[in-house]
C-alpha cells in the first residue's frame, strides 16, 4: 500500500504520519524535509517521488552542510507512506493507493512551523511561495481521498483513511 500525505508547513502531517506509522508498523515512512534539495528545493522534492515510489531509493538532503547526502533506500514492494509538502500530484497520485490532506490555517501553521524549528523563520516568506506555485499547479487536495483537519491530525481514525488493518 502506497499513501501519500500532504499539506502546507506546520498543517499536521508529520503528526499524522506518525500515528499512521503506530497504527500500522508495515508502513515505510519517508520524510520530504529529508529529501528536498535546500530552501529552494521544494518543486525538486516533490518531483522526485514518483521515482521513489518505483525505484525506493532517493537521495537525501545534508541540511548542515547544505548539500546532497546519503542515498537512501526503502522496499519498494512494501508498504510505504510519503510524507510532506508537495508529496501529492497528478503525477505521484497515480502511484499511490490513498491520498490525504491536510489542512489548517495559515497562523496555526506558521506558529507551529516557527515552534518546531526557529530557524524557519527567515525562510518562511520564500518557502510559502514555493508553496504557491505548488498548489496553484497541482491543486494536491483536490487529488486526495480525504481532507484532514490539522488541529487534530492524530485523532483521525485509520477506517476513516481506509488503511487495511
Amino acid at each position: 500500500m502506497i499513501v501519500l500525505v500532504d499539506g502546507r508547513s506546520g498543517s499536521g502531517k508529520t503528526e499524522l504520519a506518525r500515528a499512521i506509522v503506530a497504527l500500522h508498523p508495515s508502513f515505510q515512512l519517508v520524510r520530504l524535509d529529508d529529501l528536498y534539495p535546500g530552501w529552494d528545493g521544494l518543486d525538486a522534492g516533490s518531483a522526485a517521488v514518483p521515482e521513489l515510489l518505483r525505484t525506493g531509493t532517493w537521495r537525501s538532503w545534508d541540511w548542515a552542510a547544505d548539500g546532497p547526502g546519503e542515498w537512501r533506500a526503502i522496499d519498494p514492494a512494501g508498504d510505504i507512506l510519503v510524507e510532506g509538502v508537495g508529496a501529492l500530484t497528478r503525477e505521484s497520485r497515480g502511484a499511490a493507493d490513498r491520498a490525504v490532506w491536510v489542512e489548517l490555517d495559515a497562523l496555526t501553521r506558521r506558529e507551529r512551523a516557527l515552534a518546531r524549528d526557529e530557524y524557519f523563520a527567515e525562510h518562511w516568506d520564500a518557502w510559502a511561495r514555493e508553496e504557491d506555485a505548488l498548489l496553484a499547479r497541482e491543486h494536491p487536495w483536490t487529488l486526495a481521498d480525504v481532507v484532514v483537519d490539522g488541529a487534530e491530525p492524530a485523532d483521525v481514525s485509520a477506517e476513516r483513511l481506509a488503511l487495511r488493518p
